[in-house]
């Protein structure tokens, strides 16, 4: 009886260790962005998917967007289907993934953050088979002083060579706190780059347009080149910031108080750098996912 009970024990063993072996580690990464729905801006988002795809060969990148609108407005008019954040989860738990790093583009870790974390954190706390073995959500660019540090090293490498011209970024802005995280920016670039020499606002929220004026006329220069400080150069850039027909975008307003404009509408997803800083912290999130 105990050698019949034993060979049972012993082949149950050997059976599960067989399982287990059929079913290794599979590792992913799924990288997240806010999205747009202009073909001409989707390159910010595509160089970022490259250079993760590049550092990282033997790892399958999938991408998720955050915004419905945009998802729903590219597959009515373009027949683009991109998932959402728990879709593309849903879809890689389905294939076998069993390690998953999920990296947002997103700037801050404001309203749109928050809410792929708590879509990250509901899959992670799934048991059994509906569920990873491991599943972490990596740091946005701006998350404290020191990645201030880092994003103003970059922006001052970026723009240099504008003699006599002061550098105006726009960002997007939230009333999530994390806003805050762009006052603390603007001081690492003031430190950086010079006091007055970049200027920071937002669309949304604070500082506004109006304080971006009031730095400007304290410095006193004529001649400003705007940017946007977005990873994605998408309608923020092309209407609010820099339309040339709308009396209400940042280009007419600062072009009535006087100033000299030309416009620099690329978005961080194309600088070099920053795609090698995203790198970094899809790296980082790798390490932690094992």
């Amino acid at each position: 009886m105990y050698k019949n009970m034993l060979f049972v024990l012993i082949s149950l063993f050997f059976a599960s260790s067989a399982f287990a072996a059929e079913t290794p580690d599979k590792k992913g990464i799924l990288l997240v962005s806010f999205g747009t729905s202009m073909p001409e801006a989707t390159g910010a988002i595509e160089a970022l998917t490259r250079a993760t795809e590049e550092a990282f060969p033997d790892v399958p990148v999938r991408i998720a967007y955050t915004s419905n609108i945009i998802r729903r407005k590219l597959k009515r008019e373009q027949n683009i289907s991109i998932p959402t954040p728990a879709e593309a989860l849903a879809a890689l738990n389905d294939e076998g993934f069993t390690h998953v790093a999920v990296q947002p583009m997103h700037i801050i870790p404001g309203e749109e953050y928050d809410e792929v974390k708590g879509v990250v954190d509901a899959f992670a706390s799934i048991q059994g088979k509906y569920g990873f073995q491991r599943l972490l959500i990596g740091r946005p660019f701006l998350s404290n002083a020191e990645d201030c540090a880092v994003m103003a090293g970059i922006l001052k490498r970026r723009f240099e060579g504008r003699t006599g011209k002061t550098v105006v970024l726009m960002g997007h802005g939230t009333p999530h706190m994390a806003n805050a995280m762009y006052s603390e920016l603007q001081l690492a670039i003031s430190r950086a780059a010079g006091e007055g020499k970049i200027v920071l606002g937002t669309v949304e929220a604070g500082p506004s347009f109006d304080d971006v004026l009031a730095t400007l006329k304290k410095a006193r220069g004529k001649r400003l080149v705007l940017a946007p400080f977005m990873i994605v150069a998408g309608d923020h850039a092309n209407n609010d910031l820099a339309d040339p027909d709308d009396p209400e975008s940042w280009l007419s307003r600062f072009k009535k108080e006087g100033y000299t404009v030309e416009t620099d509408l690329v978005g961080l997803g194309q600088y070099p750098e920053i795609a090698k800083l995203f790198v970094n912290h899809v790296a980082e999130l790798l390490k932690q996912v094992r």
